[in-house]
């Protein structure tokens, strides 16, 4: 990239046909997203955080089951931890579930239960940064903020030239792209003008083979095409297995879980299956086999049926291991893996979408 600034290629009548060509684009296509029907602040929250490096198909029944259980900034933060994570399940990075509750919290008992309304201020609660400030006030209450996601990164460095193929100068480029996002930012529709950038990265101006012919921006965009990007990091992997272990009471059937260690660092107190002991399992002995990223890793999953019995000597120890019903599942915070295996194994018990939440329930069934 040369040292020209990003965006100098643009004068005050092209920023005039760029707002009014992307919100015309935006008007015609934008997405039809429960979300995008709303100026409740804490909704828009709930959704930006839920979207954060997830698929909006993921997030789609996981944002209504959530808004269900918790209306309102105040009901959420009267909820218990294992509650939120249990709406949670599925959706990973459960670190993120963790700092919504936190920050619902700190709304509930130092602002009477009202969200504040600039990005500034939002930015004082817990695992708000600058994005997630910006998305709300600029939705919920017009504020004049860009919102810079990967999406309007990627769409603000290829209509200005910009990008860089290595690590260094990142930090400078970033901030120019901020600068740049709010100098297109439209007064009059902020909110709607974010929401647009952000459709445009996420349908037309992708990653690999952007739609350039679909795109509103393209007579004023300098890359027409993919610009260059940093490498990204090599996924390493690990082989790992566990065990479905099922047991019946009478008409009730029982899972067995471990509890993760509340000293982990990655998904800490959250349930799972038990591991086994040996990775490698028998083809004959193979229930399923699947992949699960986790972060940098790629860990390639072995799961197989073992009975009640058998399992002390077939599983690692665990300090917390108890049977659960199986109709309860959806009631505990599960780890991503143990769900999505839970749910391929096609248990008539198991629904893919979380109902109620109900704690005396998940209670009752601790053994």
């Amino acid at each position: 990239m040369n040292d020209s600034k990003l965006g100098d290629h643009l004068n005050p009548q092209d920023l005039l046909e760029l707002r009014g060509g992307l919100l015309s684009w935006y008007d015609r296509n934008r997405r039809d997203l429960p979300w995008r029907n709303t100026q409740d602040p804490y909704a828009i929250w709930i959704s930006e955080i839920m979207l954060q490096q997830t698929r909006v198909v993921a997030v789609l029944g996981r944002y209504e089951a959530f808004l269900r259980n918790f209306p309102s900034v105040v009901s959420l933060a009267h909820a218990s931890e294992a509650d939120v994570l249990a709406l949670w399940s599925g959706l990973g990075y459960y670190r993120r579930a963790r700092m919504l509750h936190k920050a619902a919290q700190v709304v509930a008992s130092d602002h009477l239960g009202i969200m504040p309304s600039t990005a500034a201020a939002l930015r004082t609660l817990p695992g708000i940064g600058a994005y997630t400030s910006a998305a709300i006030a600029s939705i919920a209450h017009g504020e004049r903020v860009a919102v810079v996601d990967g999406n309007v990164q990627r769409v603000v460095q290829r209509l200005a030239g910009g990008g860089i193929s290595d690590r260094l100068g990142q930090a400078k480029l970033a901030r120019d792209t901020e600068s740049l996002a709010n100098l297109l930012l439209d007064p009059a529709r902020p909110g709607d003008f974010n929401q647009s950038m952000m459709d445009l990265g996420a349908t037309v101006c992708l990653p690999r083979s952007p739609k350039c012919l679909q795109c509103p921006l393209e007579p004023l965009c300098k890359t027409r095409g993919e610009h260059p990007t940093p490498r990204r990091a090599i996924m390493s992997s690990q082989d790992a297995a566990y065990a479905l272990v099922i047991r019946s009471r009478g008409k009730i059937r029982e899972v067995l879980l471990d509890q993760r260690s509340a000293e982990l660092t990655i998904m800490p107190s959250m349930w799972e299956l038990p591991a086994l002991s040996d990775t490698q399992v028998a083809d004959a002995q193979l229930l399923m086999a699947l992949r699960h990223a986790i972060m940098q890793v790629n860990y390639y999953v072995r799961i197989r049926t073992v009975f009640e019995d058998d399992a002390p000597t077939l599983t690692l120890p665990s300090e917390r291991r108890y049977w659960f019903s199986l109709h309860d599942l959806a009631t505990l915070p599960l780890t991503g893996l143990a769900r999505k295996v839970l749910l391929r194994a096609k248990l008539p018990e198991l629904t893919p979408n979380p109902p109620t939440v109900n704690s005396a329930a998940r209670e009752q069934f601790i053994y």
